[in-house]
């Protein structure tokens, strides 16, 4: 199996940061377990990194996470654990589950991630059936894979505020549709339990919204262990009223451009780093890298051109775009047989339960790699991301992924926090208007 491969120099402010993460580990830990015991942890989330060499920061986290398939199969037993731990907390009697999968009958790849959560979830006791929210599907409908796997995808039905698939009454739902195209009336108003809940879909989250949150567990995070939160935290504003095709808005990106990049360039000359700073625009909601793209000038931003402004405009299900974040670049050093690649950590509950490499041949080290063309390497490691090696250097690959497990799980603190806020302000607005 390939090992990731760091092209920067670490002998900088990353070897610092991850030698401070490694000190402090008995430090961190404690910390992140009081955080468990304030905030409802979410279900499961995944969550890109990028490790520049001299700066390791998230720079997405997904509720919906679609890649189980991609993981190293040697650590599915910590899925399996992690997943009874998970559900114990939510229905600890319960023995069904409903799995409500994207409406892809087509994408075998994904298809496979479902096959493999499902199996993940038999295996720590449950009795799980997968219901389709596609019209087209009318009865139970048996797609088989590739690689010889078969799944059954059943159409769901509504009885009063609960759904089933034909007699199978599920004790909770468990969402794997990011929900991008709107929230279905089908799932409105349900007795029954909906993981994750229905306010984490893209049909109201917000990627600003989450980094918003993730600025305040950065800034506690760094006190903690004593570093600069920048090394850990990609600056990002954010515009709203945004129509690529029309031209609309663009000087509120422009503008917004500009300034992350000028408080980039002030850090890159703090800490003695010579590469040009980037700024990335994309969707502030929506996931498959789509509308997308890296800027290294302001100017930049009125000179698309029309393929441009079309792969800007519209994101997942045809959805236009009319809010932008505008985030820091974050450069990715790692390399697999010299393709760029960047981590994806995954956990379950507050577990982390792997990752993988996501790569790509055709794309650079300043670029989104989440793009046609990209390939999956599970993560090449002995042990867990929770099991470094003190013995060994800070940049030694099991330190690294635990590094990398760290900041991974701050920004599902992140969307803990995210989630809650959410729901306060609603049931806020909710008072106020009744």
């Amino acid at each position: 199996m390939p090992v990731p491969h760091l092209t920067a120099d670490l002998s900088g402010p990353i070897f610092d940061l991850e030698k401070r993460i490694l000190d402090a580990m008995p430090t961190i830990e404690h910390w992140l377990r009081k955080q468990w015991v304030e905030h409802a942890v979410p279900f499961y989330c995944s969550v890109d990194l990028r490790n520049s060499g001299f700066k390791l920061a998230p720079v997405d986290t997904n509720l919906f996470p679609g890649g189980f398939n991609n993981l190293n199969q040697a650590f599915i037993p910590l899925c399996v654990q992690a997943m009874m731990a998970a559900v114990e907390k939510i229905c600890p009697d319960a023995s069904n589950i409903l799995l409500i999968p994207e409406n892809h009958t087509r994408n075998t790849f994904y298809l496979q991630n479902v096959v493999t959560l499902q199996a993940i979830m038999q295996q720590a006791g449950l009795n799980v059936r997968i219901g389709s929210l596609l019209p087209e599907i009318t009865q139970p409908t048996p797609i088989t894979l590739p690689n010889g796997d078969m799944l059954l995808l059943e159409p769901i039905k509504r009885s009063g505020n609960r759904l089933c698939t034909g007699n199978f009454d599920p004790c909770a739902i468990l969402l794997n549709n990011d929900l991008s195209g709107g929230v279905p009336d089908i799932l409105q108003n349900l007795q029954q339990i909906i993981l994750p809940p229905l306010h984490a879909g893209w049909a109201t989250r917000r990627k600003s919204l989450h980094f918003s949150a993730f600025d305040a567990v950065a800034q506690d995070f760094a006190e903690l262990i004593g570093i600069d939160p920048w090394l850990i935290n990609p600056y990002f504003t954010s515009c709203g009223k945004v129509n690529f095709h029309e031209k609309k808005g663009e000087d509120c990106v422009a503008v917004a451009v500009g300034e992350i990049l000028r408080e980039i360039q002030e850090k890159y000359t703090q800490y003695g780093v010579k590469e040009k700073p980037f700024v990335i625009v994309k969707a502030d909601s929506g996931t498959y890298g789509m509308g997308i793209m890296s800027v290294k000038d302001s100017s930049e931003v009125y000179q698309l051109n029309r393929k441009q402004r079309n792969k800007m405009a519209t994101v997942k299900e045809g959805l236009q775009v009319s809010n932008v974040l505008v985030q820091e670049g974050v450069y990715t050093f790692e390399s697999i047989n010299q393709a760029v690649a960047e981590p994806v950590i995954y956990m379950i509950d507050r577990y982390v339960v792997g990752g993988f490499y996501r790569v790509h041949t055709g794309r650079g080290i300043d670029e989104n790699l989440n793009a046609p063309g990209m390939h999956f390497e599970p993560l090449a490691f002995d042990t867990t991301c929770v099991q470094p090696d003190r013995t060994a250097d800070p940049d030694a690959i099991p330190n690294r992924f635990y590094a990398y497990g760290v900041i991974a799980r701050l920004a599902l603190l992140a969307a803990a926090v995210e989630l809650e806020r959410y729901a306060q302000q609603t049931a806020v607005l909710s008072i106020t208007t009744t």
